[in-house]
């Protein structure tokens, strides 16, 4: 299956627009086994313009045929490139861009380009219950791996201490895993989840 990028994206995300669309599937919590409860996820990576991605995932639980039995979870964050911020980038807050992109072209995204020859990014997700993660990583090609570098819980927060997710890009599907360290416990099977594209990309204009 072909990766189309779009036309007018910015050009630091191209090597993350093989994300961008709408993805949705099935799925198993924890290690997937026999009495692994199931789920179904509706995925969206979208780009409005400015150089990151705007991420929403939103799950339901579902029975063994797939008939949802109530909804699970959402989450939303922003994915990017892992660079220093300047005067060309915007924020903090409402502070405007510069009209012209930070990386004006595909010289000076290649110049960050790391020893493994991927690119290091970093992902920010912001869950219900108080919690937000900071995740850091590394894409290279179709493959993405990220570990918390902070976790921020609220006063009355569950416990939840790390997480490392990975994902891939097999066959045209979008495969996943989550692994979450909480409530006392060490990095274990959180969740998975194979998904596959529905809609072309979009802009989130």
């Amino acid at each position: 299956m072909p990766i189309e990028i779009p036309t007018d994206l910015t050009p630091e995300l191209v090597p993350l627009s093989w994300l961008i669309g709408e993805w949705e599937g099935q799925g198993r919590l924890g290690t997937g086994e026999a009495d692994s409860e199931h789920f179904f996820q509706h995925v969206s990576f979208a780009s409005n313009g400015l150089p990151y991605l705007q991420y929403v995932a939103q799950s339901w639980l579902t029975d063994e045929d797939g008939l949802k039995l109530r909804p699970l979870s959402v989450e939303q964050g922003f994915w990017a490139l892992d660079r220093k911020l300047g005067e060309a980038d915007g924020g903090p807050g409402l502070i405007p861009a510069d009209i012209v992109p930070a990386l004006r072209d595909a010289d000076a995204v290649e110049e960050l380009r790391n020893d493994q020859g991927g690119f290091d990014i970093t992902a920010t997700i912001v869950h219900p219950g108080g919690i937000s993660e900071l995740y850091y990583g590394s894409i290279k090609g179709p493959q993405i791996q990220l570990s918390t570098d902070a976790v921020m819980r609220g006063a009355g927060s569950k416990d939840y201490a790390a997480a490392t997710r990975i994902f891939g890009l097999v066959n045209g599907d979008l495969f996943w895993r989550w692994d979450v360290a909480a409530e006392g416990n060490s990095l274990e099977a959180h969740a998975s989840a194979i998904l596959k594209k529905v809609i072309a990309a979009e802009s989130a204009e």
